[in-house]
């Protein structure tokens, strides 16, 4: 009866939000353009490596489509600065526009032009993603946001299993400038999509202060907000660890005596249960709140990075479900509260600030995981990752009035005038 409850529940959220003409819209624009994205992501790695022979050079396009995250409290004041519907249009056709010079990268001394349309990829998303965070908290019933942005993930996990095998088939039967093409394609159709968005916007108001002082209100208003902080400094710490468990995942491998394909069995598990997770959100949130939602999902990923340590497939591919399920859970949550509790003028930055300090920790647990693993071993490391998670859960399992108590004696109380 539970299950059955439960499953309805979830079944009703999806056709509340797929009935809300906007919520309904953003979901195709993110299905969409998602996408070309996850095909793109593969193939340009692919592209590198077959032009140059360079595993190296082939790295590096992920990290020019990530690096700009870095600057994301900077690039989120832009979508504060002017409406963030038109800013969306403009951000997709000027990567459609971008894509296409990419038919012209056909020898290694033409890399650089490859780099830099990824560079600059990697910058409009982060704007991208702040706009229309903003927008979405404008366009979407409220009641609706953790709804939504729990099939959003939903999505674009979807996406990252379809995609990199269309766009693998795609490189391989007409080359990159196929895939470029395709993803140039879904940046109109999403901007066709954005366009039959309903929203009113009042143009914003004159700036305050400087560009610098404008981004630092963004991750001033996180710091000071006892709702929102918890939840973004828990969110950095999971993907920190999740980043370090993700370096030993070949070690791992080698622990089950498989080879380094199996890698790909265990991220599709994993996105499985990453798209489960999403449909199920938006009640989850209701009754849990975000934090216990957000505390909840933590644990069961300190669980199941901790499970990893015994060397068995059953639990190996278990414990990569129960990744899916829990990793998304507090990301979905910081965001959902975000949108919720952040002035409409604030939450461009804002939203893009908590994006770079969530995501960012993930390429630093990534660069000690891959030192660690050498100096340790990684059952050591993994059983301590989960003890780690298990303990940054805990403070989110606090009463939220409790929290707000706590945070108010600190630092004024202890510093008085």
């Amino acid at each position: 009866m539970t299950t059955s409850t439960s499953a309805t529940t979830s079944t009703w959220a999806v056709v509340r939000v797929l009935r809300d003409r906007n919520a309904g819209l953003y979901l195709t624009g993110v299905v969409v353009s998602g996408f070309g994205t996850s095909a793109l992501w593969l193939a340009s790695g692919v592209w590198v490596k077959q032009l140059t022979g360079s595993d190296g050079l082939a790295a590096l396009c992920l990290l020019a489509m990530w690096a700009p995250t870095l600057a994301g409290p900077l690039l989120g004041t832009l979508a504060d600065r002017v409406r963030r519907k038109p800013l969306l249009i403009s951000a997709n056709l000027l990567l459609a526009a971008l894509l296409l010079t990419l038919f012209t990268v056909d020898s290694p001394g033409r890399l650089w032009l490859l780099y830099t349309v990824l560079f600059v990829y990697g910058a409009a998303g982060v704007v991208h993603d702040a706009a229309e965070s903003a927008l979405v908290a404008a366009a979407v019933d409220r009641s609706l946001l953790g709804d939504f942005n729990g099939l959003r993930m939903t999505a674009t996990e979807g996406m990252k299993l379809l995609a990199p095998l269309a766009g693998a088939g795609l490189f391989a039967a007409y080359g990159g400038p196929s895939v470029a093409l395709l993803d140039a394609v879904t940046f109109v159709l999403a901007t066709g999509v954005y366009a039959l968005l309903r929203v009113r916007e009042e143009p914003p108001a004159p700036p305050a202060g400087g560009w610098w002082a404008r981004t630092a209100e963004g991750a001033g208003h996180l710091w000071s907000h006892a709702r929102l902080r918890p939840l973004v400094l828990a969110g950095g710490a999971m993907m920190f660890c999740a980043g370090l468990a993700g370096a030993l995942l070949y070690a791992v491998i080698d622990g089950l005596g498989r080879s380094p394909a199996y890698a790909g069995v265990l991220y599709a598990v994993q996105g499985v249960g990453s798209v489960a997770v999403g449909l199920v959100s938006g009640p989850a949130l209701r009754r849990l709140g975000e934090r216990r939602f957000a505390a909840c999902g933590i644990a069961l990923t300190g669980l199941a990075v901790a499970a990893r340590s015994v060397p068995a497939d059953p639990v190996a591919l278990l414990s990569s479900f129960a990744s899916g399920l829990g990793l998304p859970c507090v990301l979905i949550a910081a965001l959902t509260a975000v949108q919720r509790e952040t002035p409409d003028a604030l939450l461009g930055r804002t939203a893009a600030t908590a994006n770079t300090l969530m995501f960012t920790p993930n390429v630093l647990g990534l660069a000690a995981g891959a030192v660690l693993v050498e100096l340790v071993g990684y059952r050591p490391v993994l059983l301590a990752l989960g003890a780690v998670l298990l303990g940054t859960a805990a403070p989110l399992l606090q009463s939220p009035a409790s929290a707000e108590r706590t945070s108010s004696r600190s630092p004024s109380d202890a510093n008085p005038a």
